[in-house]
């Protein structure tokens, strides 16, 4: 049952969704109405939060039992005693799973308001308090220490500083404000730092501010499922190719054992300082960061000064994560999708030119894993048709775990060829909710069932390239 309304998009991009989930592929086979409810539902999920925070263990320094009990130890702290489990996941023992409590339907709205921006907002949902940064406009007279109410400028149409704001705001909870008005909107104010206290949120997950850094990592349970699925071997030399901010990367290390040369490029330096950072506070050595363009990754010939970084030559990796820049429209929440149509296909031009240097850089027998966080075709499905066709010495291979769905009709890609992609559908769950009650009567198993499906939107496909030339 919907507590927030569906994402909204601008008109051409909901025209352009509407022909990709109504495909002739699609309804052929399901029927018009089952290809009308599974979009719609979709369209639900995702202006509402995953239902478990995923949080992967950094296994290189501790096991997985040892951090649930501190994790448990840490959440009866934040909870103040309700009793949320928090639960190993059967196929893939580096994560813990804590569902998600909500939505809270009773809770009382203060008279004193705070509007934070629509990214700022995503964020509450999801477990973290209010900072600085985030905050657009406040009540009159707010104090320090005043309950508040805290709202999402989804449109992102309030003005920074206003006094009060009738525009169209989401309800996300409650708290306490850490400041004044004066001192947040004051010229020399504090530009960071915690603005609000969340104590009632809509949604009740984890704070994960500071709480064991060096042991986990916060991390959807799809980008968990691609690290697994590359499957990269101690003593390996590994891309990983567009890496910011260094989740999948730390995570290719730590499955590596930290032996061997995970390589980490990203065209942002700012970005590529996070992946250092990353790695740093996880502990990991093997890991070489370079702020590069992976279009411009492959160099013609052998370079003189015996750099390490790129450009790299032919054949020079062993396996390599291409998790390609994209539309993002499977991330979750998000209640106002705000990019251009424009804006949205020019991803699959770009992710072509990155395959297509991933595909150069890769040793025969070696294996390339593509994914994405978005739903459409194009970037998706029509990409491992194009794959397929482009480059003959490219063939899909099984995917292990697969614990997703099989990839979307209306590619032209064989029954066969879908099985073995794995396409995270939110809509496959049912949007439900979680209170205390239903927590308790609840089995591990359903729990976990449950977990896999309601995430985020999520594509991926597993390449090998074949020996012969």
């Amino acid at each position: 049952m919907s507590f927030f309304p569906k994402i909204s998009f601008q008109h051409e991009v909901e025209e352009y969704l509407t022909k990709v989930f109504r495909n002739n592929e699609l309804i052929t086979a399901l029927g018009t109405q089952e290809v009308e409810s599974k979009y719609q539902s979709l369209l639900s999920h995702l202006s509402h939060p995953p239902g478990f925070t995923t949080v992967r263990v950094n296994t290189h320094l501790a096991s997985v039992k040892h951090v649930k009990k501190l994790l448990f130890e840490e959440m009866q702290k934040q909870f103040k005693g309700l009793c949320v489990p928090v639960l190993e996941h059967p196929k893939l023992q580096d994560i813990l799973l804590i569902p998600v409590i909500g939505p809270r339907r009773d809770l009382k709205k203060h008279a004193s308001e705070v509007i934070v921006g629509a990214h700022c907002g995503y964020a509450v949902l999801r477990g973290a308090h209010v900072y600085v940064p985030g905050i657009i406009s406040t009540s009159r007279f707010m104090k320090a220490g005043d309950l508040v109410s805290v709202y999402s400028d989804i449109e992102g149409k309030c003005k920074r500083g206003a006094k009060e704001f009738e525009g169209v705001k989401v309800f996300l909870g409650n708290g306490i404000s850490e400041l004044s008005r004066s001192e947040i909107f004051s010229s020399s104010g504090p530009l960071n730092g915690m603005g609000v206290k969340m104590i009632e949120p809509v949604y009740l997950s984890p704070s994960f501010d500071n709480v064991l850094p060096s042991h986990l990592f916060l991390q959807n349970l799809p980008s968990v499922v691609v690290s697994h699925i590359l499957n990269p071997q101690p003593g390996e030399r590994i891309l990983d190719m567009c890496a910011a901010p260094g989740g999948k990367t730390t995570h290719l290390a730590t499955l590596m054992h930290d032996q061997g040369e995970v390589i980490a490029m990203d065209k942002i330096a700012k970005k590529v300082k996070k992946i250092k950072q990353n790695a740093e506070s996880l502990q990991l050595n093997c890991i070489k960061a370079f702020c590069y363009d992976g279009t411009k990754a492959l160099s013609v010939e052998k370079r003189e000064d015996e750099q390490e970084g790129p450009p790299f030559l032919p054949e020079s990796f062993d396996r390599i994560l291409l998790d390609a820049p994209c539309s993002g429209m499977g991330q979750r929440p998000n209640m106002a999708y705000s990019s251009t149509l424009k804006e949205v296909t020019s991803y699959q031009p770009l992710q072509r030119k990155l395959f297509t240097v991933a595909v150069k850089l890769l040793k025969p027998g070696g294996v390339l894993v593509y994914s994405t966080c978005t739903i459409t075709l194009s970037e998706n499905e029509e990409q491992v048709a194009w794959a397929l066709k482009t480059f003959p010495c490219l063939q899909l291979q099984p995917q292990e775990p697969h614990i997703g769905g099989e990839g979307m009709r209306g590619a032209g890609l064989s029954l066969d060829q879908l099985k073995l992609l794995q396409r995270f559908d939110p809509s496959a769950a049912t949007l439900q909710g979680m209170d205390i009650n239903s927590l308790q009567g609840s089995r591990e198993d359903d729990l976990i069932s449950l977990a896999n499906k309601d995430c985020i939107g999520f594509f991926i496909a597993r390449f090998i390239k074949s020996n012969s030339k």
